[in-house]
């Protein structure tokens, strides 16, 4: 079983709008409404290649609510902690190009953060990989994805942005997942060998249509992109993270590793929303990245 993380839960609603007016009335051409959140995306991915996944974190309220539904809904496994304050919603709105728009999330009181400890500790226990992503809500401590990751018996990737990136290495997790700009956010100076000597075991940077940037106990990877897919690029890394997980799961080599989570990236950009991905265009790609 692979365990995903989701503290920062929410229900991602999408608009795909013809020609966006910004400053006038617009007309919704198709919506979409899911659970989301990162560690929910990377879940979604999962299962559609078949592997068996729990979704942890923490939802609350009326929107909480309809995360717990629509999760059921999909036949997703949950065990999502309870909170007195109502879970978040997204919004992406796609029009050639994808603006999103991300609520902060509920006050989770430590009381909160006490039960879902132990909710994940026991969860843990059964679980071959975990990934641990997305944003924090407000009242948890930012440096809380290393203490999952401290905590894991198992491998861990972190995906995560800001403060929560800048703390991971601590926990001393498998795999840290920024993208490029995060990175440079978190560690102006030196990058991704800033992670590595903080204490991860490895770290991919993904570069949008540049591919992947790996260092890894196995070497220094670029995961290089034949051409460049046109869509939503919302839930892109997290079907790479996806592919990360699998990876570790599967004890594949980090080339084949990387093809398959770059694979699974671009493909995902190819789908309408986040969470799912472009078959043809997996089956496609894949074969055609070079792993230098």
């Amino acid at each position: 079983m692979i365990l995903t993380v989701t503290l920062n839960a929410a229900l991602d609603v999408t608009y795909q709008v013809p020609d966006a007016d910004w400053d006038g009335v617009n007309r919704v051409s198709a919506v979409h409404r899911r659970a989301g959140g990162k560690g929910v995306n990377v879940a979604r991915v999962l299962a559609a290649l078949g592997r068996e996944v729990v979704v942890a974190g923490l939802a609350g309220g009326p929107t909480g609510q309809a995360i717990r539904a629509d999760l059921d809904a999909a036949g997703l496994p949950s065990a999502l902690t309870p909170i007195g304050g109502d879970s978040r919603t997204t919004l992406v709105v796609h029009s050639g190009t994808t603006a999103l728009f991300n609520e902060p999330g509920p006050e989770v009181t430590p009381a909160e953060l006490d039960r879902f400890l132990s909710d994940f500790l026991e969860l843990a226990k059964r679980a071959e990989v975990v990934v641990v992503s997305g944003s924090l809500p407000r009242g948890v401590p930012s440096d809380f994805y290393a203490t999952l990751a401290d905590l894991s018996e198992v491998p861990t990737i972190v995906d995560a942005d800001g403060e929560p990136l800048r703390h991971a290495p601590k926990g001393r997790p498998t795999i840290v997942k920024p993208n490029k700009d995060e990175l440079a956010r978190a560690f102006p100076e030196g990058g991704a060998q800033a992670l590595i000597a903080r204490g991860a075991g490895s770290v991919v940077v993904s570069m949008g249509e540049d591919g992947l940037h790996a260092i890894t106990p196995e070497g220094t990877f670029r995961a290089r992109m034949p051409y460049r897919v046109e869509g939503n690029p919302t839930g892109a890394g997290d079907a790479l993270v996806a592919g990360l997980a699998l990876g570790l799961a599967d004890g594949s080599p980090w080339p084949e590793r990387l093809r398959r989570a770059a694979a699974l990236g671009a493909a995902a950009v190819a789908a309408p929303v986040a969470g799912e991905f472009d078959r043809d265009v997996f089956d496609a790609i894949h074969p055609q990245i070079v792993i230098a």
